[in-house]
């Protein structure tokens, strides 16, 4: 799915020094004005967390955003027929919802909900309204950024007040992941009657059926939530209630973190995570996620329409450099886009196998050499200072680039610029980076299928068409690795794309917050959270 992590700026790459620290203070003040700074904790649960928020959130309505600075807030309203749970070595998909789950002939679905479940408005939560939000996704209008999840489903039907069955055309493998409240949005369930009494304003006043009911969203200020007493958890959530303080201005909130005004950050960058993990009294949480960070080309333009061209860019690229200096040493080295979260199809010896995409100069000059376009070029990189790296990543590689003779001119503009340029292809190299992915078929398929919205370089093969379709009809685990390693290899080999990285993704908390359960799928839930 695509990140969009959007509105961190890059800042400070050292320590935080007295004068960021008191511009932090600042900010801090700023906060204890809106009457959100004193203490509520409890040794016994309850209490009122405040958390720094630098992603982007645009909207709290689950079935029209792909930033994740929403989502992990959904995490805490909504909950899905589905959920993500992980042991610390695997994820898996178990019922929410849903009290069972139950497939007959690899194509029907039956969910069995658990009884007595209230929408935050007093609503059921009923077979009746599990239909009605997988429709609105699948065919609603204006049409769901998530609709493509429920491309296959050929039928919801209320078998009866509890027990809705879905029924694919084929076999669907990544129904898992669509149908989680968390990673696949497709099976977040929303309120009926909200969504029609708010209208198109339903994503400022959101009801789920989560732990926690929305309260507030003040405009680059706070979005408030607070207990579902209700839950049907038993014994969650232990909060009273959260804040999510929007601060965009990222080294304002590591100063608030270090000076103790806020309890948690719902994402630290990357250039803060060494002095926080140096803190005693802060705990800080990441691993590799599932996602991976690249550099793309254009493909429906000279002069990276010539594969060559592309090639050699993707060899000439030296990962292990740019981690360092782009991402401070916090990532690993990616050869694919299949990434270790993704155990079954993850191969951890792919370092090893020749595989994928790599540095060797040499083999990058051979393929500049048998490119078209000879001598050198200076193609447009199109860059924003304010995504996750900011212009980082541009900066480390562009001696790499001109190495093999292209000499990008760096177009910097402001992220909403960026995005609609992004889209309409007005760039001939930019940078980007994949997030919060469970499952291959999201990784790769509506980011590189011909013709699909997110297939930014505008590439297009017919072979790796045909594999991730059959891969998403396909059940049996071993054969859709298969399928995978083989349209990974055409993607890499084809290169629309130079792949630098796989990152983990850092959340800190105080020490005073206990029970954090972490997913690596870049989600704040605070079901089981507690402030000592």
């Amino acid at each position: 799915m695509v990140d969009h992590k959007s509105i961190l700026e890059e800042r400070v790459l050292g320590s935080i020094n007295r004068r960021d620290l008191m511009r932090g203070l600042g900010a801090g003040t700023a906060v204890l004005a809106t009457g959100l700074g004193s203490r509520s904790a409890h040794a016994n649960g309850g209490g009122h967390i405040r958390l720094g928020w630098i992603d982007h959130v645009d909207t709290l309505d689950p079935h029209f955003t792909g930033f994740l600075g929403a989502v992990k807030i959904h995490n805490n309203i909504y909950n899905g027929l589905l959920k993500v749970e992980y042991d610390g070595k695997r994820v898996s998909f178990v019922p929410d919802l849903a009290q069972t789950w139950e497939i007959q002939d690899d194509k029907v679905h039956t969910f069995k909900l658990r009884p007595g479940v209230k929408f935050h408005d007093g609503t059921p939560c009923d077979a009746e309204a599990v239909k009605w939000s997988v429709e609105r996704v699948w065919k609603g209008t204006p049409r769901s950024t998530h609709a493509w999840k429920y491309k296959e489903l050929a039928s919801v039907e209320v078998l009866d007040p509890l027990t809705v069955r879905l029924t694919f055309n084929k076999p669907y493998a990544f129904l898992p992941v669509a149908l989680t409240g968390s990673t696949g949005r497709a099976g977040t369930i929303v309120s009926k009657a909200a969504v029609e009494k708010y209208g198109d304003k339903f994503g400022r006043n959101p009801v789920g059926t989560g732990p926690f009911k929305f309260v507030s969203w003040r405009e680059n200020d706070a979005i408030v939530i607070e207990k579902n007493p209700d839950y049907f958890e038993k014994g969650l959530p232990k909060l009273d209630r959260a804040t999510f303080l929007l601060m965009k201005e990222p080294s304002a909130a590591i100063a608030a973190m270090l000076s103790g005004q806020i309890d948690g950050l719902g994402d630290v960058p990357v250039q803060f995570v060494s002095q926080l993990k140096a803190q005693k009294n802060l705990q800080v949480y990441g691993e590799i996620e599932g996602n991976y960070v690249y550099v793309g080309m254009n493909c429906k333009r000279a002069p990276f329409d010539d594969m060559d061209l592309r090639r050699a860019v993707a060899f000439a690229l030296n990962r292990e450099v740019a981690i360092k200096q782009a991402f401070f040493g916090h990532a690993i080295p990616a050869y694919t886009p299949i990434s270790p979260p993704m155990t079954d199809f993850y191969d951890p010896d792919v370092a090893k196998s020749g595989r994928g995409q790599f540095f060797d100069l040499a083999k990058a000059k051979e393929f500049r050499a048998k490119s078209k376009v000879k001598g050198a070029i200076e193609p447009l990189f199109l860059a924003s200072e304010s995504g996750l790296f900011g212009t980082r990543l541009v900066q480390s590689v562009l001696p790499m680039l001109a190495a093999i003779d292209i000499k990008p001119k760096i177009e910097v503009v402001e992220r909403a610029a960026w995005i609609q340029r992004r889209n309409s292809g007005e760039w001939d190299l930019f940078d980007f980076n994949w997030w919060a992915d469970l499952d291959p078929d999201e990784t790769i398929t509506p980011e590189f299928r011909t013709g699909e919205a997110w297939n930014y370089p505008g590439w297009s093969n017919k072979r790796f068409d045909e594999l991730v379709n059959a891969a998403q009809d396909t059940l049996d685990v071993a054969k859709r690795k298969e399928y995978y390693t083989e349209a990974c290899d055409i993607l890499m080999n084809e290169a629309p794309i130079a792949i630098v990285s796989h990152m983990p993704v850092f959340k800190a908390f105080s020490q005073k917050v206990k029970d954090f359960k972490y997913i690596p799928v870049d989600s704040l839930n605070l079901h089981t959270v507690s402030l000592g």
